[in-house]
C-alpha cells in the first residue's frame, strides 16, 4: 500500500512539474510574440502599440501566474511556500496593474 501510494505521489509530482513547466513556456512564448508583434507595429508607427503590449504583458503573466499556483501543489516545506507565495502576489500585482494601465490605455484611445 505505501509502494502504491508514493508511486501515486511521484506521479502526480510528474504531472504537476510537467504541466507548470507547459505553462511557463506558454507565457514565455505569448510574451516572445507580443514583443515582436509590438516592434513590428512600432515601425509602422501604430498608436495603439501600447495596448496591444500590455495587454499581451498581461496574458503572458497570467499563464506564468497559473504555473507558480499550479506548483503550490507540490510544496513540502514552509520555506519554499513563502517563495512561491511572494512570487504569486508580485506577479498578481504587476497583473493589475498592467490591467488598470490597460484600461487607462483604451480610455486615452477613445478620445
Amino acid at each position: 500500500m505505501e509502494s502504491m501510494y508514493q508511486g501515486a505521489e511521484g506521479m502526480l509530482r510528474y504531472l504537476v512539474e510537467f504541466s507548470t513547466l507547459l505553462l511557463e513556456l506558454f507565457g514565455i512564448c505569448i510574451l516572445v510574440f507580443t514583443a515582436v508583434k509590438s516592434f513590428i507595429f512600432w515601425l509602422k508607427k501604430d498608436d495603439s502599440i501600447r495596448l496591444q503590449l500590455a495587454q499581451g504583458i498581461a496574458l503572458a503573466l497570467e499563464f506564468k501566474l497559473g504555473g507558480e499556483v499550479l506548483r503550490t501543489v507540490v510544496v513540502r516545506e514552509w520555506a519554499e511556500l513563502g517563495i512561491l507565495g511572494a512570487i504569486i502576489i508580485l506577479r498578481a500585482m504587476l497583473t493589475f496593474l498592467i490591467h488598470w494601465e490597460i484600461k487607462n490605455e483604451k480610455k486615452e484611445l477613445a478620445k
